[in-house]
């Protein structure tokens, strides 16, 4: 980070405390019950994520683009949750609040790299969905393996970058006084207030990245389910544009659980109470990546029948045993 760290070819010294303190939620009872609820669904978030992609991976049927993001979904999913939850329930369930400084930048990288890269994801889906309905025929040859597996690698590569460049200027930032966290992980809004040196540069990616990383995905996401809904109108029965819809039904449900509480915390920033911004924020990082499996096992026709043919091929196999 020593490029973020020199202006003009001069060196800085910046003070860098030895350690944060994560404060979490104030004033509530009882609120250590809370943090086992997290515990619960990040448990259920675990099963269903890794069910998916196990079961990707052992069905051949399911080895199509769409599926690609799909498993990759899964994947952001559970390596999101596991970064956050149990290093939120070692903070919160066993009072280790004193986090070092560069074990809290790690944690910051790693959070927000995973909560960017679930909207990235819903693009990606949005798109296959975009393509099968209004260009059936081009199909296979728009949307191949190797254009998903290049789309999503582009996705993780700005990702990544972006997050460094936040990390990165927050190392040359002065912390002199306080250094509690009002928030209950690594959060970058409320470090880099804490500091005592200019911000602005700080301030200035706090405002453009929910743009870059939410916003324009979600209206990506509306402009294409309006084209779809347009054109299924216009050219389809209405039996026909229904049953073409219900294919984009699970996927505008995870838009959805995704979109609308985290677009209201960092649209509303600081205005939002810190006990109501660190539960929405908490939520929404923990329950999409706990109902994306249940709605894609529930709404999904494909991964219906390839439980079904898993379950029969266990059933056989357990026969032949017996036998």
């Amino acid at each position: 980070m020593e490029l973020f760290n020199s202006a003009l070819g001069e060196n800085i010294t910046f003070v860098h405390p030895a350690y944060f303190i994560i404060s979490g939620l104030s004033g509530i009872k009882n609120i250590k019950h809370y943090y086992v609820f997290l515990f619960f669904v990040y448990v259920v978030s675990v099963v269903g994520n890794t069910a998916v992609m196990a079961l990707i991976y052992l069905d051949h049927n399911l080895r199509t683009p769409k599926y690609v993001a799909v498993f990759n979904l899964a994947f952001v999913d559970l390596f999101g949750n596991s970064a956050l939850v149990p290093k939120v329930l070692d903070i919160f369930l066993f009072n280790h609040h004193h986090i070092p400084y560069n074990d809290c930048l790690t944690f910051l990288f790693f959070c927000y790299t995973c909560l960017s890269m679930q909207s990235f994801n819903l693009v990606a889906l949005s798109y296959d969905r975009l393509v099968a309905i209004i260009f059936p025929l081009h199909y296979q040859v728009k949307v191949t393996h190797r254009f998903m597996l290049s789309l999503i690698a582009s996705f993780w590569a700005f990702v990544i970058i972006a997050v460094l460049i936040a990390v990165g200027l927050i190392t040359r930032l002065s912390f002199c006084e306080s250094v509690v966290v009002n928030s209950y992980f690594c959060d970058h809004g409320q470090i880099y207030r804490l500091s005592c040196n200019d911000h602005f540069p700080n301030y200035v990616l706090s405002c453009l990245y929910p743009v870059l990383i939410f916003w324009l995905p979600l209206v990506f996401i509306l402009l294409s389910y309006l084209y779809i809904g347009y054109t299924l109108a216009k050219m389809a029965t209405v039996q026909q544009g229904l049953k073409a819809f219900k294919t984009c039904i699970g996927h505008l449900l995870l838009v959805a659980i995704y979109f609308i509480p985290l677009l209201i915390t960092f649209t509303l920033m600081e205005k939002i109470h810190p006990n109501a911004r660190i539960i929405n924020l908490s939520l929404t990082s923990v329950f999409p990546p706990m109902l994306n499996p249940i709605i894609y096992v529930l709404q999904t026709q494909e991964i219906k029948e390839s439980l079904k043919r898993l379950l029969k091929i266990r059933v056989k196999s357990k026969k032949i045993t017996i036998m």
